[in-house]
């Protein structure tokens, strides 16, 4: 039983240096040095990039379903200027190639189809603005995080080799190590969020752009319906 006692009393004062030795994720975060400063950089503008697209994003798919009823009606009954009005007052990629088509009315039925085309194509690459700086983030995150790695294990060495004593102390190759690891994690955690956060942003897109192409469809048969 004095056995039993004695190794509990052991115990517990390496169960308190272990709890007060403990780092949080900031004081971690410091040991990554500059690169760590650019990598908190990046992940904000991916994140500012990622909501002002989703915002877009959403607005573009908000379309009142009539939409479309009304516009065949005004145009059956000749009230284009109706027709306009509703567009502009929609505000919405498709409601834009509309009435970009409206307005061609009475040409070629190509030249029709090509210029709600061109207002379509304008309108996706509206929608896909920042997402190449998105997709940079998502690449070049992890290599700036593998940047850091390096630099930390050179300045482990490099401590290593100022040892002119030969006894190489744990305490001069913690900053490095540590660089080294945090960096890599830090890295990994931006561009991973960050390749999620494009490719949820693209399969958005893709949506928009399968309702516009719907759209262009659904008015080229409108303009060939008979009166």
């Amino acid at each position: 039983m004095l056995f039993q006692i004695d190794t509990i009393a052991l115990q517990e004062p390496v169960m308190e240096e272990m709890t007060q030795e403990s780092i949080n994720l900031w004081e971690m975060a410091q040991y990554g040095g500059w690169i760590m400063l650019i990598l908190a950089i990046l992940l904000a503008g991916a994140c500012y990039i990622f909501i002002a697209r989703l915002v877009v994003i959403k607005q573009a798919t908000k379309e009142d379903k009539s939409f479309m009823d009304r516009i065949r009606d005004y145009i059956h009954d000749g009230k284009i200027d109706s027709a306009l009005n509703l567009c502009k007052e929609t505000d919405t990629p498709s409601a834009h190639m509309i009435e970009k088509g409206i307005t061609r009315i009475g040409r070629p039925m190509q030249d029709v189809q090509v210029a709600v085309e061109n207002v379509g194509n304008l309108e996706v690459g509206r929608l896909e603005k920042g997402l190449v700086i998105m997709a940079t983030i998502a690449g070049g995150a992890p290599m700036l995080g593998f940047l850091g790695t390096v630099l930390g294990m050179v300045q482990t060495f490099y401590n290593m080799a100022q040892s002119s004593s030969g006894i190489i102390e744990m305490s001069a190759l913690s900053t490095g190590m540590y660089q080294a690891m945090v960096t890599t994690i830090g890295g990994l955690i931006v561009g991973i969020l960050a390749m999620f956060a494009y490719n949820y942003l693209v399969a958005r897109i893709d949506r928009v752009v399968r309702l516009l192409e719907s759209r262009t469809l659904e008015f080229m048969d409108l303009l060939n319906e008979p009166a």
